[in-house]
């Protein structure tokens, strides 16, 4: 058997730093020139508030004090839509062995990536960057990713590092999605649910590396849009590099970088399911001029058939699934060039 050998990533950064670059200053070079006559340029500074700290819960707490910690956590999905935690049962060396797996990936050259050179059978929608329907600088995320279902990760014969460690990474975070789920289902509802055992399976789940190149014009672009997930739950490890913000009480709120934890938000699928108690809340990246930041993005999801509704009457969203709000969305984007989201499935 071939042994697998792993190469020091900052090597082919350092020897061909532009090489591995998306071409964003050339392929949206209208939407550059015209930024400085653009009244609608972003302005972070404005609406940035730096205070206030996300909930930090230790899920280690759920063996002695679990009423209390279920308590914390379930205030923070209604108050914030956000919460860290800590006690995860994800390593350090877990997550230290797949950023470096990481960033092995995005310092391929661009025409490989682009191309999908050396990702074996990946499909051509594994990788993104930028925004092809960005019709102004608002618009644009200033980042690439790479999207993975369990599907495609069990066919990466040409990266078998970054496979091991993708497995080993999605055989520990379901099980924590799942138990958060279940854990806030529980609270909502006051009775235990077989839900999320019967709806939401691991092949149905997906991980997004991202990276955020450092940015020539970051007071201009986003690193990634304001958004909300197309989740129940996004469970992400941000790494030490600051630029995640959430909206709260109409201010951006900085996500300061905690090695020992995991970030968890809401996504819109519990806020469906919740009625609203759950908060699904827009969150950005913003871009940094010198700074490169990375990120790993674990999004639990239904099946694609799976029906979600509102557990609470009377209902304030119709019931939908995971493929009527994805289609939606996909038209709103081309449309709109933004994602419009639970809006689209209120009660008429």
């Amino acid at each position: 058997m071939k042994s697998v050998k792993c190469h020091n990533p900052l090597q082919s950064k350092h020897s061909s730093q532009m090489d591995c670059e998306p071409p964003f200053l050339e392929t949206y070079k209208t939407l550059v020139q015209k930024h400085v006559e653009d009244s609608k340029n972003i302005d972070s500074s404005s609406l940035l508030e730096r205070s206030g700290e996300l909930p930090l819960i230790d899920l280690g707490r759920l063996n002695g004090e679990r009423d209390e910690c279920v308590k914390e956590i379930a205030e923070a999905a209604s108050k914030w839509g956000f919460f860290q935690v800590v006690n995860h049962g994800i390593s350090q060396e877990l997550l230290e062995r797949l950023q470096f797996e990481q960033k092995k990936l995005f310092y391929q050259p661009f025409i490989n990536k682009s191309a999908q050179v050396n990702l074996s059978s990946l499909s051509a929608k594994s990788y993104r960057w930028g925004n092809p329907f960005a019709t102004n600088l608002r618009q644009l995320s200033w980042s690439e990713a790479f999207h993975f279902s369990p599907t495609d990760i069990s066919r990466m014969d040409q990266h078998q590092c970054l496979r091991l460690s993708l497995e080993a990474f999605t055989t520990r975070m379901f099980p924590l999605a799942e138990s958060l789920a279940e854990i806030l289902t529980c609270k909502l509802m006051n009775t235990k649910s077989n839900y999320f055992q019967e709806n939401c399976l691991p092949k149905s789940s997906f991980i997004r590396l991202n990276r955020y190149p450092s940015c020539p014009i970051s007071s201009k672009v986003h690193g990634l849009l304001p958004h909300s997930d197309t989740s129940f739950l996004t469970i992400v490890h941000q790494g030490h590099v600051r630029g995640l913000q959430l909206m709260k009480d109409g201010k951006w709120v900085d996500v300061k970088p905690n090695p020992q934890a995991l970030v968890v938000n809401i996504g819109d699928f519990f806020q469906a399911f919740s009625n609203g108690v759950y908060k699904s809340i827009q969150h950005r990246v913003v871009a940094a001029e010198k700074a490169e930041r990375f990120s790993i993005a674990f999004f639990y999801c239904p099946s694609e058939e799976a029906i979600i509704e509102s557990q609470i009457n009377p209902a304030t969203y119709r019931k939908f699934t995971l493929r009527e709000y994805r289609q939606q969305t996909e038209k709103d984007v081309k449309q709109t060039g933004d994602k419009v989201g639970l809006s689209r499935f209120l009660h008429s």
